[in-house]
C-alpha cells in the first residue's frame, strides 16, 4: 500500500503538468490541447486531459506549427517561474551544446 502511495505522489495529471510546465498559458489551454488530439504520452495518443503522467514518460506536443519532444523529469508542485518551469522536462529535440550548426560566413 505504501508503495502505491508513493507511485501516486510521483504522478500528476497531463494537462496540469503541461500548464506547469508553462508550454501553455493556462490549464484550459493544456486541456483543450489534449482533447485536439495534439498530445502524445510514450507514443500513443492521450486521450484525455486527466492522464496519468510522471518522471520517464515522453510527450510529443504540438503547439502550433512547432513539434515538440519533452521527457518529463518532475512533476512539480506548483505553476512557479520559467527557470523552475525548464527544470520539470528534458527537451529532446534540443541539439547539444557541441553541434551547433556553424554560422555562414
Amino acid at each position: 500500500m505504501a508503495d502505491d502511495a508513493a507511485d501516486k505522489a510521483e504522478r500528476i495529471r497531463l494537462d496540469k503538468w503541461i500548464w506547469h510546465a508553462r508550454l501553455v498559458k493556462s490549464r484550459g489551454l493544456a486541456a483543450d490541447l489534449v482533447g485536439a488530439g495534439h498530445v502524445r504520452v510514450n507514443g500513443a495518443k492521450a486521450l484525455r486531459p486527466g492522464r496519468s503522467v510522471g518522471p520517464g514518460d515522453v510527450l510529443t506536443v504540438v503547439l502550433g506549427s512547432r513539434v515538440r519532444l519533452l521527457r518529463i523529469l518532475d512533476c512539480g508542485e506548483r505553476r512557479g517561474p520559467a527557470t523552475e518551469a525548464a527544470t520539470l522536462f528534458l527537451d529532446l529535440d534540443a541539439a547539444p551544446a557541441g553541434d551547433a550548426r556553424p554560422s555562414e560566413a
